[in-house]
């Protein structure tokens, strides 16, 4: 999965001499959280919407005209915006994009280009992603396994035991306890399994009679 395929292509820009009442105009009509600021080609920093309304309420909290009317015309996106945002490159995977999410602790990134911001990535399409993984807009049922060494053979084995049960299996994911030791192989790790089923009980007895612990299980309404 590569991030141009999930971006949100060719953003508005704004430049740093926007006026910040103007940003906050366009951020609410385009219904986006975050824009790219862009001078003489180059990404500069980052004006956000929650930035526009922390300055405007400001301002509002006064109930000074004169504040209220320098705010409308004199304050300008530079004056706020984040500078050197953390980006992500077009080509870059999304499993890479969460993780520069993750370590810098925000929830928009600018993907950039051959030094050209190209598109804009946010929660939502990281929402999306984990959404298309666990079949959100699918009728699915699956069960959570207890955290287990993966060994050679052993996803095989539990894929064996679902179908076994009469399930259709639709997807198993290992995750990882903690990405601080995501790397390492030898670490235990949850296994998700998404099947269509008449009735998970089937399938989590099958599982339990192989040794397979279920903490979780969720049955889909049909």
């Amino acid at each position: 999965m590569i991030v141009r395929n999930w971006m949100q292509p060719n953003p508005t820009v704004l430049t740093g001499d926007t006026l910040l009442s103007e940003a906050k105009r366009i951020l609410s009509e385009a219904n986006v959280h975050a824009l790219p600021v862009v001078d003489d080609g180059r990404l500069r920093g980052l004006i956000t919407r929650v930035n526009c309304l922390r300055a405007a309420h400001a301002a509002l909290r006064t109930q000074d005209t004169d504040e209220l009317s320098y705010f409308s015309n004199h304050v300008k996106v530079k004056d706020i915006m984040v500078r050197n945002p953390a980006t992500i490159d077009a080509d870059d995977t999304m499993e890479h994009c969460l993780q520069v999410g993750q370590e810098h602790g925000v929830g928009q990134l600018p993907v950039m280009d051959d030094g050209n911001v190209v598109g804009m990535i946010s929660a939502i399409e990281m929402y999306s992603l984990a959404a298309h993984f666990l079949g959100a807009w699918e009728k699915r049922s699956g069960v959570t396994l207890a955290p287990i060494e993966l060994k050679p053979g052993t996803m095989g084995r539990i894929v064996d035991i679902v179908e076994s049960a009469n399930a259709e299996l639709l997807a198993i994911y290992p995750i990882s306890i903690g990405h601080l030791n995501a790397s390492s192989a030898s670490h235990a790790k949850k296994v998700i399994v998404r099947f269509h089923a008449a009735d998970n009980d089937t399938v989590i007895r099958a599982l339990a009679n192989a040794g397979f612990e279920v903490i979780e299980s969720v049955q889909a309404m049909h």
